[in-house]
Parts: C-alpha cells; structure tokens; sequence
C-alpha cells in the first residue's frame, strides 16, 4: 500500500474552451461557453493516488476536509478507488479552476485554501503515523496551506523514518529545502523547482544533474527530476540515469508529474524499471484531459528508453509538469 498526504487538497473543475476559427479561445472579459467541463480530485498527493488506483494499486489518501467542498472531495475519492482518510477541519476545501483552449495552452486559478490551527496540523502528522505501519511508501506531496509553517514537512520526514517508512516528498521552496536535512528517501522536483533550491538558473540537462547531485550533498537520498518535454533524470547512490518518452499531441499537462512520481514508487522507488515506469506515466498523462490519470490502456512503454548516457549539453525546453 502506499499512503498519500496532501495538506492542501482540491475540487478541481476543468472547462475546455472549443476552438473558434479566427478568434482566441481567452478573451478577458467575454462570456466564454467550455466544451466540455469535469470535476475532479486534486492536490499533488491526490493525483498520486488517483495513478496509483487507477494502475490497480491500494492507495490510502491523508487529506484535510472542510465545508460542502470537503465533502464532495471525499465522495470523488470513494469513487476513484481511494481510501480516505480525511482530517477534519474548519475551514472549507478549496476549488481551483483551469481553462483549457484548443492548442493546449493552460490558464489555472488555484485557491489559498484553508489556514489551518496547530491542532489540525497535529491531527494530520498523526493520521500518517497511524497508517505508517502498512506503507510500502509514503508519499506527501503539494504546497503547505496557510498555518503550517516551512519545517512543517521536514518533522513529517523525521516522524516518517522514526517510524521506520519510506518517504518520498514532492514539494518546493522552503519547505523542500528545510526537509533535505531530514534525508528524505525520494525528492521529485520539477526544472523550476530544481532551480529554485539549488539558487540559479538552469540551462541544461547537465546543469539540472549539478543540481540534483547538490540535493543528495544536502541530504536527499533519490532525486526523480521533471524536465518537461526534455524528459527525466533519476540520481541516486548508484549514479545518473536519463528517460524520455514519446507523446504525440499533449492534451494537458496537469498532474503529469503526480502520475510519474505514482509509478516510481510502484515500481519500487529505485533504478532503470521504476524510471521507466515514471516516464510511461508521465507521457501518457498529458495526452489526456484535465487531470485525468493514466491507466495500462494508456501507456506506451515501447515509447519510452532509460539511459546512464545523459545528453548533459541538451537545452531545458519546455514546461515541467
């Protein structure tokens, strides 16, 4: 089983706008009419769940939930296939909002979400120390909502391995770079967020393998990077290793990286399968809608290769998802 925390889950609505001949899909101001429209699950370690669900995985989600919103969040995830395990609070679960145009391009509204007390940020470290026993992996992932402060992830990590569990964290900012010292076992960032923790910017594969490699100096284990269309690296104890996969029209992009990260750690968490795994996922996520996530129909793992030769001088092109 692998257990997932989100401390700042979602209602995601998507609304895809059609395309119109000679005229932008956005236009700020207009009374735009979607396509197609879906509400989904959401939050970073949601969509870690919902992949692994969806691949036939048990999956328990650790999510805060609050108001009419929490409620439905709770429904959609019974729905999924997900265990719940939700931690009441006060405050109401957010909605956040993406519209989707015709040629792929995204526009996101997300929600601050609820601040959460002290004892509600308690109630949620221990419901994941309850569930810590039965995890293959515990995964925890997303920005901390108003209330929890940035080492609020690094005494998750330090309880996680009191414990004696796996952690894998998908965070960013200071929150990541508190929780390196923690040794968490897994780190998944995005280009972006490479770059943000390590304080520069990041030009090309090589630059994003220093980057991953100062990581490890500083205390994570694994690092699984999301360089977008570029592809992945994965850098760990035994070396540097480089997947790319073939998408053919990219649909949207969000959760893609929730969905590599879920196959990783299904996979086992470490070398060339679970990195092939990872990629298979994340290049089959984004040629589906919204946030929808990938099943064994969807993947294409004859369109994938891993490989210890990494193209270091290739240029860091795209969005990371």
């Amino acid at each position: 089983m692998i257990l997932t925390l989100t401390p700042n889950p979602s209602l995601d609505r998507t609304y895809e706008l059609p395309e119109r001949p000679g005229r932008p899909g956005l236009v700020r101001g207009a009374v735009l009419r979607a396509a197609e429209e879906r509400v989904d699950p959401g939050g970073k370690g949601v969509n870690v769940s919902r992949a692994l669900a969806a691949a036939g995985h048990r999956t328990v989600a650790v999510v805060p939930l609050g108001g009419a919103e929490g409620s439905a969040l709770a429904r959609l995830l019974e729905r999924d296939g997900i265990e719940a395990a939700g931690v009441a609070v006060t405050g109401t679960t957010r909605v956040n909002v993406t519209l989707v145009e015709a040629d792929g391009t995204l526009t996101k509204v997300n929600a601050p979400g609820p601040e959460l007390s002290p004892a509600e940020a308690e109630a949620l470290l221990e419901t994941v120390r309850s569930h810590a026993g039965d995890a293959d992996w515990i995964a925890c992932c997303g920005s901390l909502p108003r209330g929890l402060p940035a080492p609020w992830y690094a005494e998750l990590v330090a309880r996680t391995h009191r414990a004696g569990a796996r952690i894998a964290l998908d965070a960013s900012g200071a929150a990541l770079t508190a929780a390196l010292a923690e040794r968490p076992d897994v780190v998944k960032p995005n280009t972006e967020e490479l770059a943000e923790a390590v304080g520069r910017p990041l030009a090309t594969v090589g630059d994003a393998v220093k980057a991953a490699e100062e990581l490890r100096d500083r205390g994570a284990r694994t690092v699984l990077a999301s360089l977008g269309a570029v592809g992945q690296l994965l850098v760990d104890e035994t070396g540097v290793l480089f997947g790319t996969g073939t998408v053919a029209t990219v649909r949207s992009n969000v959760g893609a990286g929730d969905a590599s990260l879920a196959a990783f750690l299904a996979a086992g968490g470490s070398g060339p399968a679970a990195l092939s795994a990872a990629v298979a996922h994340g290049s089959a996520a984004v040629t589906l809608p919204g946030s929808v996530m990938p099943g064994p129909s969807d993947l294409d793992p004859a369109g994938t290769s891993t490989t210890a030769d990494v193209p270091t001088d290739r240029p860091l092109t795209g969005e990371a998802p």
